[in-house]
């Protein structure tokens, strides 16, 4: 997230602007915040993940989204996660057919700028989306991938996969993502692969 561009809006205003700008901005309590450009390291990411998931739900009644599909977390939250999964059918805020409002899974690539947000504030904002069982953070330090999976009784909890041998579970849409799959072609130092 980078700094705010706008005076305070309501989400109509909002959505008004940023249906029709060309730089997507999200948005929190009626502040917008321009989305930064990613790096190709990011960006490659956040294809890797796409594939891997799509691939791994091939047949299945879930549908992926990558990173411009809006997401509605609360009336004053609106978020582009990396990769947004639904199991079943897509809900849609109104006609304008753009903004998410169940996803199953939200996948978030980390990065130096927006790690803390993605955390934070982000994650906040997602847990109150009754339909959201996973969140997913991707390191782009190390081969390391976190999954924060919503229990029965509502609490959340961390499961870690790390290495390029490692398969990540994601129950709610019951598919296993190799590591491997997550990290290719992406390139790391000895150090980071030891982590």
């Amino acid at each position: 997230m980078s700094a705010r561009t706008q005076p305070r809006r309501t989400p109509e205003q909002y959505l008004e602007a940023d249906r029709a700008a060309e730089i997507r901005s999200e948005f929190f309590d009626g502040e917008m915040f321009a989305m930064a450009g990613g790096s190709l390291r990011h960006s490659q990411l956040i294809g890797n993940v796409n594939t891997e998931v799509r691939q791994a739900l091939r047949g299945r009644p879930c549908i992926v989204y990558v990173t411009t599909v809006r997401v509605r977390a609360t009336r004053s939250s609106y978020m582009y996660p990396d990769v947004s999964v639904v199991r079943g059918k897509p809900e849609v805020a109104d006609d304008q057919n753009d903004i998410l409002l169940n996803p199953t899974v939200i996948v978030e690539v980390l990065s130096p700028s927006t790690e803390a947000h993605d955390r934070g504030l982000k994650f906040a904002r997602y847990r109150r989306m009754e339909s959201l069982r996973e969140y997913v953070l991707v390191s782009q330090e190390a081969p390391h991938v976190e999954v924060f999976r919503r229990q029965e009784d509502g609490h959340w909890v961390l499961t870690e996969y790390f290495g390029l041998d490692s398969v990540c579970r994601l129950e709610s849409i019951d598919c296993a993502i190799p590591l491997a799959g997550i990290y290719e072609r992406v390139e790391f130092t000895p150090d980071q692969l030891a982590e």
